[in-house]
């Protein structure tokens, strides 16, 4: 039985790994545990076999008042953690990065592909990647997740705000585009299977297929039977438009489809039944 401590019990994906862990209570004993504030410092480590560190800042808007919290959660503290992981003798330290730490808005992303984030989001994920992975040696393996955008039930950012778009707006842009992301149950048994294998390295999990955002909001508005109406009316004018915003939701932005050697094996929801379970 792997022994499993997650790491940020508030966290959106730690708290759906906890449920998807607990369907087989015969192999994986999980517990979770929160960094809000120092009590988990006097914790003991060196009763679990991996620890997955999902806490952090996320989904906030980043103002000069706020940017020193981003290195003070999303690097420092993750840091901390780690170290505290080694020493206790942890195995496995599972660490959930970004696609952020890119800083790209549209474009391809290769294995090689250079790292210059723009955002402290995307800079501290950054930072804290290189620190943890200086702690690695043969027995304590770092396992680097840069996952794209995360959607499923009860999910924040990007995919609330077209979902409502979804339900409201009369007509949308049809606009043929490619993004990478991933359903929370594909990324859930992504994490599975880095458990198990005992994985180290750098990993980019995403959907088998990539996911055009008019299509998306075409089928979350059939499946509450709104009438959304495509055209292409505006779409020479989103080409034109440098809003950074406009980028995310229209242009191109994918890891090549075969970045990680995962993929047939954690893709368990295709597109529309992750939609579907999403809107239910």
């Amino acid at each position: 039985m792997r022994k499993i401590l997650i790491t940020g019990t508030k966290s959106y994906i730690g708290q759906n790994l906890e449920k998807w862990l607990g369907n087989s209570p015969e192999k994986y004993s999980i517990e979770t545990i929160s960094l809000r504030n120092g009590a988990w410092r006097e914790k003991d480590f060196s009763v679990y076999d991996v620890v997955v560190h999902v806490a952090g800042i996320a989904h906030i808007k980043e103002k000069r008042e706020n940017a020193h919290l981003y290195y003070k959660v999303n690097r420092d503290l993750a840091y901390e953690v780690a170290q505290k992981a080694k020493v206790e003798g942890i195995k496995q330290f599972i660490f959930l990065s970004s696609m952020s730490v890119y800083g790209i808005e549209n474009g391809l992303i290769g294995k090689n592909s250079p790292l210059k984030p723009k955002s402290n989001y995307g800079k501290s994920k950054l930072q804290a990647e290189e620190l943890i992975r200086s702690l690695e040696n043969t027995e304590f393996n770092v396992a680097i997740i840069r996952p794209p955008m995360v959607y499923g039930k009860g999910c924040k950012g990007n995919y609330v705000r077209l979902a409502n778009l979804a339900l409201k707006a009369p007509i949308f842009p049809g606009v043929e585009n490619k993004r990478s992301m991933i359903y929370i149950g594909n990324l859930c048994e992504f994490l599975r299977l880095i458990i198990d294998d005992f994985s180290t390295g750098l990993f980019f999990p995403q959907n088998q297929d990539y996911v055009c955002t008019s299509e998306m909001v075409k089928t979350i508005a059939e499946l509450h039977g709104t009438n959304i109406r495509m055209t292409k009316l505006f779409n020479s004018f989103l080409r034109l438009i440098s809003i950074s915003t406009v980028k995310k939701v229209f242009g191109d932005l994918v890891y090549e489809k075969q970045i990680d050697g995962y993929k047939k094996r954690y893709t368990i929801y295709d597109f529309e039944t992750s939609i579907k379970l999403t809107e239910k």
